[in-house]
């Protein structure tokens, strides 16, 4: 049987089958030596509600887990994986790396093995094999819009178990926006009071918290956005005085697009970031804090009062040159803090040199950042944006107006192509997925949007592997996994629920 005949996604980097398998059976016991708790707890955990079976920790437990520092080769994310008839041993050099050999060794199993409800009467065995995987970015995420329609916690966990599946190591929260916002300030209870009542609600501290924990648990680091100085109408009808026009009343945005409401520039407006951004801090341990940064509007700073004494007193050229100012401020105050300020690029070179960049509108945008000296993730919106329909059939969802993205198109994404200059290549630290969630109003929607697409980018982010034919023959493997997981695979199968589309 060939290595494709596994329907391994993503793509181990090598993987060599031997004859044989082994079997988990109630009398397998896990040997976790010192520093794989985590990874043995995990599989227990995953491995648990399907097959029943307890694996208990033993000295001589039949499946080893191991740390070695040593396996520099590895990396901080890879790990090796060795299957004998007799035993298993998963080693990496680093905790992450054992959590992604986790997934393999979850994708080895039957695919039942990936349902939460008991699976009776399956021998749970592995082929026999040896293999070892490196990713190849460090950087493979997925971005969520919560602040347009707003979706539970337990979705975000759910979420968060298919992204490590799938060894994606980032879930991108987008929490706030011109029409919601969901993250609790302690400071500023009103923006969840206004800001959080469209499309659903917010979430509480104890939440985020708990959802920061259960992914790190999975190896996947949750990375929050809080937009600004543009998509921040949420925020103003809450505070008005923090715009441009303190005596104005707004309400949440209900429309799609760009408001033209923008943050103000004046000192309450600058302690309001800098409060805001505390509180991330507190929740968010990511070394990365991405602040939007982009589609910013600068009308109302052209004839806000306030706005001309800052360019004034700061000696700018004009207006239009406070978005730079004002994130230069934001990226000061985070850096400062230890983190590292994030941003959407709107051409490579509108954001401080502080700032790792988002390229989301060309892909020469990243590389024109990176020759900026940058570090660059690559997001371009016609190969990663899933709000995008995935074809053009009539029965596909009302989505993203423009063009389809569909699977081929995911697949072909390469952040870093051969013909770039390997020093500007060496600054990508990898790509993501974005779901804007206007049109998507269900977790059972946005599940139908991202799978299998978000197979496709962890195929390539992980593997860089270029085999559309190999990859599609894995697929049609790894979609069992899918279903057993009750991954929406049809638009039959998700509700739409009328939507305000003004």
């Amino acid at each position: 049987m060939p290595p494709t005949g596994l329907g391994l996604v993503p793509k181990p980097l090598r993987l060599h089958l031997r004859r044989g398998r082994f079997t988990f059976d109630a009398t397998t016991a896990i040997r976790s030596t010192p520093g794989t708790g985590p990874a043995a707890l995990l599989l227990r955990t995953l491995l648990a509600p399907a097959t029943g079976l307890p694996l208990p920790l033993a000295d001589d437990g039949q499946v080893v887990l191991a740390l070695d520092p040593g396996l520099a080769g590895l990396g901080a994310q890879g790990y090796g994986l060795t299957v004998s008839e007799e035993a298993v041993l998963l080693r990496a050099a680093g905790p992450d790396g054992l959590l992604h050999g986790v997934q393999t060794l979850r994708q080895l199993l039957p695919a039942a093995a990936l349902s939460t409800a008991p699976a009776h009467d399956i021998p749970w065995s592995i082929p026999c094999l040896e293999t070892t995987d490196v990713p190849r970015f460090a950087w493979r995420g997925a971005m969520l819009d919560v602040a347009r329609h707003f979706q539970p916690v337990a979705f975000l966990r759910r979420f968060t178990d298919l992204l490590a599946l799938h060894k994606l190591n980032v879930l991108h929260l987008h929490l706030t926006d011109d029409q919601g916002w969901r993250m609790p300030v302690g400071a500023y209870p009103r923006l969840t009071e206004v800001g959080g009542v469209p499309h659903g609600g917010a979430y509480t501290r104890e939440e985020l918290t708990g959802l920061v924990a259960y992914a790190a648990d999975r190896g996947v680091t949750v990375v929050p956005e809080i937009e600004m100085p543009g998509h921040v109408r949420a925020a103003l009808a809450a505070y008005p005085h923090l715009g441009n026009f303190p005596d104005r009343r707004l309400d949440v945005w209900d429309r799609h697009g760009v408001c033209d409401t923008v943050l103000g520039v004046h000192d309450e407006a600058l302690d309001f970031c800098r409060a805001v951004l505390g509180e991330v801090m507190e929740i968010f341990p990511s070394p990365y804090i991405h602040v939007g940064g982009d589609e910013c509007p600068t009308d109302e700073w052209h004839s806000s009062p306030s706005a001309l004494r800052r360019v004034a007193e700061q000696g700018l050229a004009g207006p239009d040159e406070l978005r730079r100012w004002l994130m230069d401020r934001v990226g000061t105050y985070l850096t400062e803090h230890g983190r590292r300020p994030l941003g959407w690029t709107e051409s490579g070179d509108d954001l401080p040199k502080s700032f790792t960049v988002m390229a989301w509108r060309e892909a020469e945008h990243g590389l024109a950042a990176a020759r900026e000296g940058h570090p660059v993730i690559m997001t371009p919106h016609r190969s990663t944006y899933l709000d995008y329909p995935a074809s053009t059939h009539s029965d596909e969802p009302p989505g993203q107006p423009g063009f389809t993205v569909d699977l081929p198109t995911v697949h072909a994404t390469d952040p870093a192509p051969d013909h770039w200059d390997p020093a500007d290549a060496a600054h990508v630290l990898g790509t993501q997925a974005q779901l804007w969630t206007e049109y998507v109003p269900t977790a059972a929607h946005a599940e139908y949007l991202l799978f299998p697409r978000l197979c496709a980018l962890a195929d390539t982010a992980w593997s860089g592997d270029r085999d559309w034919d190999g990859f599609r023959a894995r697929l049609d493997h790894h979609k069992t996994r899918l279903d057993a997981l009750g991954v929406p695979s049809r638009p039959s199968t998700i509700h739409l629920p009328e939507r305000n589309t003004r």
